[in-house]
């Protein structure tokens, strides 16, 4: 276990650290004086004496060479230094927390919606394997995969905001704004959702243990909930969090449609407007968070898979 988890850390550092320094070279290789855009990136104001400029250039330190500086760049980033934003000239963590405040609400709702849907689907899919019911549950959510975010949010609009009002089309102002884009975030999750619990629980039914459990006296509703379920729960952990990890950088199209200000938007936004400091910033923090959160959830499921498959044998 501690040899894992060396190195699903030792990925961990290594993909946040190679993810940052691509995104701290961006300056270097878009058009432009790299200088002055860091120095932008720094100093608030607009820095146009030369002398001021070559002043400024060696109190930031943007002489010395290229690693100096991307470790300069990488201990201020992480001590919440992250720069100031090209277009507000305001600190770029102040946008980007409350952006990903807001993702991080919209991503749980449309987890916790497919979860909630896919949940006694898979379960009903699994209990009746190979029957009609397993068929039509497997034929509609395997459809979803094929109904893209940026499909599938003006249809909602269309008819939920324009044609019935009873949801609003954009905005994050009330509990109803949330419903739509994470209705239409939760749409293709449910599908894998519901594809991992139907595998994990026939897995399940298939153990040698469940005659066991029968013949013990319990029944078969008792067996399903006792020895079944858990076990075919499992695989659903790391799904979920991969699904977690990846709509955090993966809502944009739908939080540019709903107006969402969350950090899909801040993101689009920052690259419409060539906001590098902005950029820079949204970039290590989603990919920070991302590999992390899939670290945890793998060092999660080592431990739950043997305590499970033990407790149950």
């Amino acid at each position: 276990m501690m040899t894992f988890l060396a190195k699903r850390t030792a990925t961990l550092v290594a993909a946040v650290l190679l993810s940052s320094f691509a995104v701290f070279l961006i300056p270097y290789v878009t058009p432009g004086d790299p200088v002055l855009k860091i120095i932008r990136s720094r100093v608030a104001g607009d820095i146009v004496d030369d002398s001021a400029v070559q002043a400024l250039s060696e109190s930031l330190g943007l002489h010395d060479p290229l690693p100096v500086q991307y470790l300069r760049w990488l201990g201020d980033f992480f001590s919440g230094d992250m720069g100031l934003s090209h277009i507000s000239r305001t600190p770029v963590v102040d946008q980007v927390m409350p952006a990903l405040g807001v993702t991080f609400s919209l991503v749980v709702v449309a987890l916790g919606i497919a979860a909630l849907v896919s949940l006694p689907l898979g379960i009903a899919a699994a209990l009746r394997q190979g029957g009609k019911t397993d068929k039509l549950i497997t034929t509609i959510t395997q459809s979803f995969i094929a109904m893209p975010e940026y499909w599938l949010a003006p249809l909602l609009v269309l008819v939920f905001a324009l044609k019935l009002s009873v949801l609003p089309s954009a905005g994050w102002n009330t509990a109803s704004s949330v419903v739509l884009p994470a209705a239409t975030l939760a749409l293709r999750p449910i599908s894998f959702f519901t594809s991992a619990v139907r595998s994990g629980m026939i897995e399940a039914l298939e153990a040698e243990h469940i005659p066991a459990a029968r013949a013990r006296g319990l029944s078969r509703v008792q067996t399903v909930v006792r020895h079944v379920v858990p076990n075919g729960l499992v695989p659903l952990s790391t799904l979920f969090a991969v699904w977690f990890a990846g709509l955090l950088g993966g809502s944009v199209i739908v939080e540019v449609i709903f107006a969402v200000p969350g950090m899909g938007r801040l993101l689009y936004d920052a690259v419409v407007n060539s906001d590098i400091p902005l950029a820079q910033g949204g970039v290590v923090v989603v990919v920070a968070l991302a590999v992390t959160i899939t670290t945890l959830a793998d060092f999660v499921h080592r431990i739950l898979s043997p305590k499970v498959g033990g407790t149950l044998a």
